[in-house]
């Protein structure tokens, strides 16, 4: 008996290195903490990244039409769900550097969420419009909730989906002008409750960190539709009601992005639509503070995990600029140019730096978030979204 062990010993390491040869880092064992994906639209592929090391490990393929893809991960971090625009949803093994599984579920798929506990991936839909619930193991439909509204009993494109505690999710109705939460925590007999008349188009939205306010931005008049999820029999509230009354309206280029990450200490920063501006908002009184004039037209009002800086990129014409807010101040600390067509950023898990996306110079440039130092470059064919695997453990990422 005691001569086997040696070879069962030989063995046993022999298959631990075979099965993971295949792993982008070419190591037997790593962890998915410092791991996230680089969407490159233009060929339909990702990058699999490490941000300790700011190097590139991998490039997948195969994943469709990422014009306007998102992505959350599963609890352990290892598998990243990508949302197509095509409708798309494909399962992506950061450690193998492959994809685990994909399916098509929609027509045209803006983004999704993973319920609190990992075991669903909802995808929302502008075509065939509604929500669709599969199982993040083996992307097997659950649940599938048309978002009907009306007497004709149309169907309105889905926005601002975000998951919820509970295995609740929130989304918006942009052509009903409604907000539904729907509890999954059994999937096969969803319950919805339903917030109608919040307002014209709501265009995104975004659930505090703490989970208790759901946020949708309204497209077709000034003002935010808000929800207390503790306390949701007091219905919708209105926040920042006629913002930009008496004042003319510039042309908007591109839609901004609602989500968590608005949030910094106890105030919110968000886009205004239309201004050259970032709206400051007290959480506790929902209170307007201060504004925030910048560059361009805000699209991702993003803070850092500390709340110490607020970093905005800007829509076309303005769109190769990015620049960071002082939160004790509240004005510009400094103005970046980090290349042509800045599409996303995306801090390291504990904000030391910044990774920004540059489609038009096909590249993603790496920042001091300290400093602003320039510390490094990634080519990526015509990169648009970045998403790390930290955001596995964050409400409404």
């Amino acid at each position: 008996m005691s001569r086997l062990l040696p070879v069962f010993g030989a063995a046993w390491l022999l298959s631990m290195t075979i099965g993971c040869a295949a792993t982008p880092a070419n190591s037997p064992l790593r962890g998915t903490g410092d791991l996230g994906i680089v969407i490159e639209r233009a060929s339909g592929s990702v990058q699999v990244v490490d941000t300790t090391r700011r190097t590139r490990l991998a490039s997948i393929a195969g994943l469709g039409d990422l014009s306007h893809a998102s992505a959350v991960y599963s609890r352990d971090g290892r598998y990243a769900y990508v949302f197509g625009r095509d409708g798309g949803l494909s399962k992506v093994d950061l450690l193998a550097g492959r994809i685990a599984h994909r399916i098509v579920q929609g027509g045209n798929s803006i983004g999704g969420a993973i319920s609190q506990d990992g075991r669903l991936v909802v995808a929302q839909n502008y075509e065939p419009g509604g929500i669709k619930a599969f199982d993040a193991d083996t992307l097997e439909l659950l649940a599938d909730i048309p978002s009907t509204y009306g007497t004709e009993g149309k169907r309105s494109k889905v926005v601002g989906l975000a998951d919820l505690p509970g295995n609740r999710f929130a989304y918006a109705l942009f052509d009903a002008g409604e907000i539904w939460v729907v509890d999954l925590a059994d999937p096969r007999k969803p319950g919805i409750t339903r917030f109608k008349d919040i307002g014209l188009q709501p265009y995104d939205g975004l659930v505090t960190p703490d989970g208790r306010y759901y946020l949708a931005g309204l497209f077709g008049e000034d003002g935010v539709a808000m929800i207390d999820l503790w306390r949701p029999e007091l219905g919708t509230r209105r926040i920042l009601d006629g913002y930009g009354r008496g004042e003319e309206k510039l042309p908007v280029y591109k839609m901004p992005h609602l989500r968590g990450w608005a949030v910094a200490g106890r105030n919110a920063y968000l886009p205004a639509i239309g201004r050259h501006e970032v709206l400051v908002v007290d959480t506790d009184t929902w209170q307007e503070v201060r504004r925030i004039a910048v560059k361009g037209q805000p699209v991702f009002v993003m803070a850092r995990p500390d709340g110490r800086q607020v970093w905005v990129n800007f829509a076309f014409p303005d769109n190769s600029w990015v620049q960071v807010i002082d939160t004790l101040s509240g004005s510009i600390s400094t103005s970046l140019e980090p290349g042509k067509a800045v599409l996303h950023l995306e801090f390291t898990p504990r904000g030391e730096n910044v990774w920004i996306s540059s489609r038009d110079d096909h590249r993603v440039a790496i920042y001091d978030t300290a400093s602003f130092a320039l510390l490094g470059q990634l080519p990526a064919d015509s990169p648009s979204g970045i998403f790390f695997a930290a955001r596995a453990a964050r409400i409404g990422f």
